[in-house]
């Protein structure tokens, strides 16, 4: 088993006072971490998942007797895919409140607020941890950093979802699978979208456009839907855990862009799959955009996994003018320029050195990278 890296801050912050909240994509080794806390707490266990009907119904009562009979004796609740189960944070929030005495896990393959509002019941009752597919530090630890460096070309392509990695051979049918298993089972449910042509149509134009600026107008145009709807799916694919945003940084310059937004896929594998896109990286044109998303999202999993909270950006003017990547933590500015060849020349921008001349810059490529992400 490959350990994963937030495993300890779960295991080190579990008490009867706050629910450890886990949140992540389908298939990304949520079920498989928590069985490895189960096994290491040695406590009683009583565990749910909602994906059943029976523990649905089961928990539409959220009197005190009836959630108390569903705890039983248990030290440790874990409830699986939690946000099936409506009103889900009150149940939390009346077992923590009025039971207290058992430890509580819950996990969802979705933001909560998708189904149900436990923000609000458990405020100041709960941890909440974000499980990704496996990081690049993480299968480091696993093996060790010369083996997952000669791996680099088979992730860009393949991606790091647990099973496609412990699946060596067989990566693209298990990604072929779990993109049409999974991607839209989520969307489709909660949000009862008649038209989920069109959403797989727009997840396919966001995955040619990685990289670049997104236009909602322009998508509107390809899928034959209007703009709002165009927000509205974007932010439901975000809850959904396949992509996220980077919005564009402006504080100083009159010609910086300040509304433009940029969209990654959180696996470079579920993005190559959503086109049919296998090709070895020698014979793929697409290389450049390729290599943007797979750093920034292990970057994003690297600083989420080492607690280090900072804004996230890229940079761009109206002449054309870019920086791939910035990230801002205590006033400070760290930008990166996201090059697959070592031998691409790093080209700033005099005008953002000029309007902001203490940032530190790096040239991310493939024979330095791992420095940032470990």
């Amino acid at each position: 088993m490959i350990s994963r890296s937030i495993q300890h801050y779960i295991e080190g912050r579990l008490s009867a006072k706050k629910a450890a909240i886990i949140l992540g994509p389908r298939q990304a080794g949520k079920s498989t971490m928590i069985k490895s806390i189960i096994e290491n707490q040695h406590l009683k266990v009583q565990q749910y998942n909602g994906d059943e009907p029976q523990v649905r119904a089961a928990f539409e009562d959220v009197g005190v007797e009836r959630l108390k009979t569903l705890v039983g004796n248990a030290d440790l609740l874990v409830i699986d895919e939690a946000q099936r189960i409506e009103n889900i944070g009150l149940a939390l929030k009346i077992i923590i409140d009025q039971i207290g005495t058992v430890k509580i896990i819950a996990s969802g393959s979705s933001a909560f607020e998708l189904a149900n509002t436990i923000n609000e019941p458990l405020t100041g009752r709960k941890w909440e941890y974000f499980l990704y597919p496996f990081s690049f530090g993480e299968l480091v630890k696993n093996t060790d950093i010369i083996t997952e460096k000669s791996a680099l070309e088979k992730r860009l392509v393949f991606g790091s979802y647990p099973e496609v990695v412990t699946s060596p051979g067989m990566e693209q049918e298990v990604l072929v699978s779990l993109t049409d298993s999974y991607l839209y089972k989520d969307i489709l449910a909660w949000e009862k979208i008649l038209k989920p042509q069109k959403l797989e149509k727009l997840i396919k134009a966001l995955a040619f456009q990685i990289g670049n600026e997104v236009s909602y107008t322009e998508l509107g145009q390809i899928c034959e839907l209007d703009k709002n709807t165009i927000e509205k799916y974007i932010a439901l694919l975000e809850k959904a855990f396949i992509v996220f945003r980077l919005s564009s940084f402006s504080r100083n310059l009159r010609n910086e862009l300040k509304r433009s937004r940029k969209i990654y896929f959180y696996d470079v594998g579920i993005r190559n799959a959503v086109i049919n896109q296998f090709s070895p990286i020698p014979l793929r044109q697409d290389i450049g955009q390729l290599w943007e998303n797979y750093w920034i999202a292990e970057r994003r999993k690297f600083m989420d996994y080492s607690q280090q909270k900072t804004n996230a950006y890229f940079w761009r003017t109206h002449a054309g003018q870019e920086i791939d990547y910035i990230e801002e933590a205590n006033g400070k500015l760290t930008a990166f320029e996201c090059k697959w060849s070592e031998k691409t020349n790093m080209k700033i921008p005099g005008s953002f050195m000029e309007a902001y001349p203490n940032t530190e810059l790096h040239k991310v490529s493939r024979t330095n990278f791992e420095q940032f992400l470990l």
